[in-house]
């Protein structure tokens, strides 16, 4: 089990404060939609009315995290270690929307990183010792998959509130690459360690959709909070929270920040674990039909 050692490493700990900040917004605004989302209308007069939905965000993303080796031999930073900074990425969405309160979506993360640097410590990961002052080459491939369905329990004029139940189909990889060179005149051999997980995680959570002013469909917010603890197994969490504008009936602009996903999965010794988060700024456009 690798929960112990994670816990123990300070170095991930202020990645709680990018979770909270996401869900605690989030949270507010599906606080706030719920006596909105009862305002009055017919399904006629519903400003986010709606068969198909496609969504393109492009995302501004911070990964962090630590790789465990099996046998919990040792651990591969992906910050500290590696030095991933932030990149740019793509998340597309698919809404068919098929009655009145009734979707299914399928929604792709991709998460792809590589970056050359040289070792601040000796790694040990996957088997493999990597020495301090070694120039490496690290790569991060995280791959989301989610089909899911949604059910709006209130949905009006001025907005909805409902609830998703999605799986996570998650694939992750993270590799370390050391070429043959000398290192502190000693010949080294070259190295290559990969740490590759991949999981069916079910979440659930409430979403809305919420118009700001009143008798106009032009401003609205967006968010979500989904999650699931997996008692000792781990947990899951993301959150997505925009401010949008319809720049036409059937073409919006959105903004605003994600906590794309946060992970924990714990295994037995004989496996790898990973604990992972992708956060960062999100914007892009939205097309209905």
């Amino acid at each position: 089990m690798i929960a112990k050692n994670l816990r123990e490493q300070p170095a991930f700990h202020g990645n709680y404060g990018h979770l909270r900040l996401a869900c605690c917004l989030a949270f507010l605004v599906l606080m706030a939609a719920a006596p909105a989302a009862r305002a009055t209308g017919g399904e006629d007069e519903e400003y986010d009315s709606y068969k198909l939905r496609l969504d393109g965000f492009w995302l501004y993303s911070k990964p962090s995290g630590q790789f465990t080796s099996k046998g919990n031999t040792g651990f591969l930073d992906v910050e500290k270690d590696v030095g991933f900074q932030s990149y740019n990425t793509g998340v597309g969405k698919v809404d068919w929307k098929f009655t009145h309160k009734n979707h299914l979506y399928f929604i792709y993360y991709n998460f792809t990183q590589s970056k050359s640097v040289v070792l601040n410590r000796t790694v040990a990961f996957e088997g493999r010792t990597f020495n301090v002052g070694a120039t490496a080459s690290g790569a991060l491939k995280s791959k989301i998959y989610v089909p899911g369905y949604q059910y709006d329990f209130i949905r009006r004029k001025r907005g909805s509130l409902g609830v998703q139940v999605q799986l996570n189909i998650i694939d992750v990889a993270g590799n370390l690459f050391a070429a043959a060179q000398v290192n502190n005149g000693v010949p080294q051999a070259a190295t290559f360690s990969s740490s590759t997980l991949r999981v069916p995680l079910p979440v659930a959570g409430p979403t809305t959709r919420i118009y700001l002013i009143p008798n106009s469909g032009r401003l609205f917010v967006d968010a979500n909070v989904l999650g699931m603890y997996f008692f000792g197994y781990g947990n899951y969490v993301s959150s997505m929270g925009t401010l949008g504008f319809n720049l036409a009936k059937h073409l919006a602009i959105r903004g605003g920040y994600t906590l794309g996903s946060r992970f924990e999965v714990k295994t037995s010794s004989d496996r790898a674990g990973v604990t992972l988060s992708q956060h960062g700024a999100v914007a892009g456009l939205e097309i209905s039909f």
